[in-house]
């Protein structure tokens, strides 16, 4: 029969070593804090009062959840893709990024770095399932298991899209490909930009997918992250 705990052994204590880690674990909770704090205050106070004294968005604030599939990009890659779905882009222009926050990020700096006024700016809409990004007044509420539930006046508004799906799955990358067709305003037009991001065994099932939904003169093609092709008009 086993003895009761001894109850003079008193509590337990941590060691040296585990009190650091744990100092450190919330030294770091209370930095993320304050960056969506600060994050928060730039995003309510509106465009041009931001633009002012601009201070570039950072996706510092939003740690990656693994359980979710987040990944973020590097700054570098986040802003290639920016620059490509803001080349030539008019007030005219509407970008629909989807699935991918840290791209929206960085097409906000780039808007904010021209220093134009709200009015002259391209409209862009985030569609993401996270919802602290609702901090962003462009935040919608998405979830690629309903993926036309989302809001009417979406419906066929965007000339521009990215999206990258979040699970390396037939299922998912069919269910944000509806999404992408439903927020597209036309199809095999030469001005229609249409970036998917995913992993490389997606290839064939992208081929499928989208091939209907990019034609002009550029059509479908593989880009790797690594080339110095541009990406305009393709998935890869």
């Amino acid at each position: 029969m086993a003895e009761p705990p001894d109850d003079d052994e008193g509590p337990l204590v941590l060691s040296s070593a585990a009190l650091d880690a744990l100092k450190e674990f919330y030294v770091d909770r209370d930095a993320r804090q304050k960056q969506f704090e600060d994050l928060k205050a730039v995003a309510e106070s509106g465009h041009d009062e931001a633009t002012a004294s601009y201070k570039p968005l950072s996706m510092e604030a939003f740690a990656e959840d693994w359980n979710e599939s987040q990944f973020w990009y590097s700054d570098d890659t986040a802003v290639a893709l920016a620059e490509e779905l803001l080349a030539g882009a008019t007030v005219e222009t509407t970008i629909a990024v989807v699935s991918a926050p840290s791209v929206f990020v960085q097409i906000k700096n780039l808007l904010a770095k021209e220093g134009k006024p709200e009015k002259e700016r391209p409209k862009i809409s985030l569609l993401e399932f996270d919802k602290r990004f609702e901090v962003f007044p462009e935040f919608v509420f998405y979830d690629f298991k309903a993926p036309l539930k989302l809001p009417p006046a979406l419906k066929g508004c965007a000339t521009r899209v990215i999206c990258d799906p979040p699970f390396l799955s037939e299922d998912c990358q069919t269910k944000a490909a509806l999404t992408v067709r439903w927020l597209s305003k036309a199809w095999n037009t030469d001005d229609y930009r249409l970036i998917v991001c995913t992993g490389e065994r997606m290839e064939s099932l992208i081929n499928k997918l989208y091939r209907p939904a990019v034609g002009g003169s550029g059509g479908i093609k593989k880009v790797d992250e690594d080339s110095e092709e541009d990406f305009r008009g393709r998935s890869f």
